[in-house]
């Protein structure tokens, strides 16, 4: 069987590692070389190239957040931008926050039989969610490849991730449990006057969010998403009346930021009162191009990334891709 839909498995994500099923084997048996398990992003990269040399027009992701990311990347490399591959993603990753909002909705054979029977009928891209790509980009003189997810953050949020990876709490928990402890150890940094200045203080950061927003200066927390929805109800975005809402959502907060408690409680909410809205410490918006410069790494898809010596990223835009829904 070779059919319109390629599968990318990645066999580390962690519910991939302890499935005992036959569900890998028999997509191998079923997909032929559409099914691919690469060893490496470059043997993805090669993969995705031989995908759209032959027009393949739909991608089955099983993996996490990392894998949708090397996966939108290499798309992002190799497929026109007017000829975009549908993408159905199964979550079995450490982190699924993609398919929280974009997920297929099945996992495993009841996926795959259900991929089979749209593929035979023409109708994968019946019932589809459209977001777009978060692209980052290194501009001259870094030159760096640019990189592509959906979910992005610096200053406190890189903090927190990189607290999350510690070995003693990434070994030893769930992701879910791993975010909560990392939560908690926030906390707890916050509690002593030394860590707490420091962390309120901030990174240096400059943005320009299209034409008209500009924030320089210390940042305690920057977001950035292409997501319409997170987990729990949180939403810490808001838009003017009237403006769009379907491409970059951001949030830049302030280095001591006034009322954060407040603020914080809000936002995990989704809520957006008329004084947090109007507070200059607090700016969120959508645009389609947000130029940053900073001096501390930053965070896409879980993954830490250095800013590189000029510490200059660019966030843009791809054009809209297809996720499949069951």
């Amino acid at each position: 069987m070779t059919g319109r839909f390629a599968l990318v498995y990645n066999p580390r994500s962690r519910r991939n590692m302890g499935d005992r099923s036959l569900y890998a084997q028999t997509a191998r048996d079923l997909l032929g070389e559409n099914f691919v398990d690469p060893a490496d992003r470059s043997r993805l990269d090669a993969n995705i190239a031989e995908f759209a040399s032959r027009g393949t027009d739909c991608i089955v992701i099983d993996g996490g957040d990392g894998t949708v990311s090397d996966v939108l990347t290499a798309i992002h490399r190799h497929y026109p931008a007017d000829r975009l591959p549908a993408l159905a993603i199964l979550p079995s990753g450490n982190t699924n926050l993609i398919a929280g909002d974009v997920g297929f909705g099945l996992r495993g054979i009841k996926a795959l039989e259900h991929l089979q029977r749209l593929d035979a009928s023409g109708l994968l891209r019946r019932n589809v969610r459209r977001r777009c790509g978060l692209v980052v980009e290194w501009p001259e003189p870094d030159g760096r490849a640019p990189v592509v997810g959906m979910f992005h953050g610096a200053a406190a949020f890189t903090r927190g991730i990189e607290l999350a990876h510690q070995p003693a709490i990434l070994n030893n928990y769930s992701h879910e449990m791993a975010v909560v402890v990392s939560f908690l150890s926030s906390v707890a940094h916050l509690l002593t006057r030394r860590s707490r200045q420091e962390w309120m203080r901030g990174n240096a950061l400059v943005m320009r969010a299209g034409a008209h927003i500009q924030r320089q200066g210390n940042c305690f927390l920057f977001l950035s998403t292409t997501l319409q929805h997170l987990p729990h109800g949180i939403w810490p975005f808001w838009t003017a009346p009237g403006t769009r809402d379907d491409v970059i959502n951001f949030l830049h907060v302030a280095g001591q930021p006034s009322r954060l408690a407040a603020a914080a409680w809000a936002l995990l909410r989704g809520r957006h009162p008329a004084w947090l809205r109007q507070d200059p410490d607090y700016c969120s918006g959508c645009e389609d191009r947000i130029e940053m410069l900073l001096e501390s790494d930053f965070v896409l898809d879980g993954e830490v990334f250095s800013p590189g010596p000029a510490g200059r990223i660019v966030l843009s835009a791809t054009a809209p891709i297809d996720f499949i829904h069951a």
